[in-house]
């Protein structure tokens, strides 16, 4: 496998994505106080970020408008009424989920609209439902990412009829997301240079989306990026669901590109992300975390018992693998 790039330099291919308000909602129903959104879209334009997910283009017919707030659904006129034009270098991401998004009424024309990128979330199942997706979406003028969801459960060959798939679609980017938190940094190696492969062969580029169930999504994200990985998550304090993701401040402090300052980073998390954990928001690492992410199982149960303060461990893990 060859390595691109080492610790000393940058890579002029890297993009880095902050997924706060995405992730970081699935903790609060995406309930973001406005000032948190717009002090984080200029954190990110300071830090030299290049793209910033502001949520979900979730179906109104499926979730109950109510009981969400509004980055659940990013309609235009609510990303408007934080970034304006968005008269900045930094570009605007949503997610859409397939299954769970109305795109073809949801999602206007790029020539109508502030968001550049639209990240289909998809189980490798549901592969044919997601290239309509990243068709559509390419027609309309977006760029485009598809974010294969819970790849480590999933067959090989499952994923490389997946990834041949999406070397002939019109998409941008290829995501490899551990949406469980199971994976180790020598898989990730081996299926970055599985993704990098097919990328190569049809001028496409991937990405990482790392989940810190095991305290090992930076050192997944900065591993898939040695092999090749050009976009990389993060989130302010690792904010996401359940054990969060990897760290916005660690990644910023970790690569060498000049245009990246971690400074802007640490104002935002001192002053916004401390105030949420001191109303009582919780997410990151916890043990119940650790036993979801090493019986690779998705991290509802663990969820769960935070919530409840279980710390009855041994008892979890053991019922996990009994299930198992």
């Amino acid at each position: 496998m060859e390595r691109r790039g080492n610790m000393m330099d940058y890579r002029p291919d890297i993009k880095v994505v902050d997924a706060t308000i995405r992730d970081g909602g699935l903790v609060n129903n995406f309930f973001f106080e406005d000032q948190f959104v717009k002090e984080l879209y200029e954190a990110n334009i300071k830090a030299g970020v290049d793209y910033m997910e502001f949520g979900y283009k979730a179906s109104k017919d499926l979730f109950k408008r109510e009981e969400f707030g509004d980055w659940k659904f990013c309609d235009e006129e609510d990303i408007r009424r934080i970034v304006g034009d968005n008269d900045s270098n930094l570009k605007i991401a949503v997610m859409a989920d397939v299954g769970r998004t109305d795109f073809e009424k949801d999602i206007i024309p790029k020539s109508e609209s502030v968001i550049d990128l639209i990240r289909v979330a998809t189980y490798i199942h549901q592969m044919p439902a997601a290239l309509e997706m990243i068709e559509y979406c390419h027609k309309m003028g977006y760029e485009t990412s598809c974010n294969i969801m819970a790849v480590s459960t999933a067959r090989e060959s499952d994923i490389d009829q997946a990834l041949e798939l999406l070397g002939k679609s019109s998409v941008d980017v290829i995501y490899l997301v551990d949406s469980y938190g199971s994976l180790y940094p020598e898989q990730i190696r081996e299926l970055t240079h599985k993704y990098q492969t097919v990328a190569d062969k049809y001028g496409k580029q991937i990405g990482i989306h790392a989940h810190n169930n095991q305290q090992l999504a930076f050192a997944n994200t900065i591993e898939s990026c040695t092999y090749g990985a050009s976009y990389l998550d993060g989130t302010m304090s690792g904010m996401g669901r359940g054990a969060g993701n990897c760290m916005m401040e660690m990644l910023m402090g970790f690569l060498k590109n000049p245009k990246y300052r971690i400074i802007p980073v640490l104002r935002f998390v001192e002053k916004q992300i401390t105030k949420l954990k001191d109303e009582g928001v919780v997410w990151g690492y916890d043990v119940p975390y650790l036993c979801t992410g090493i019986l690779n199982v998705h991290p509802r149960s663990a969820i769960a018992a935070s919530k409840e303060n279980n710390r009855n461990y041994a008892d979890f893990y053991i019922g996990l693998w009994d299930k198992e």
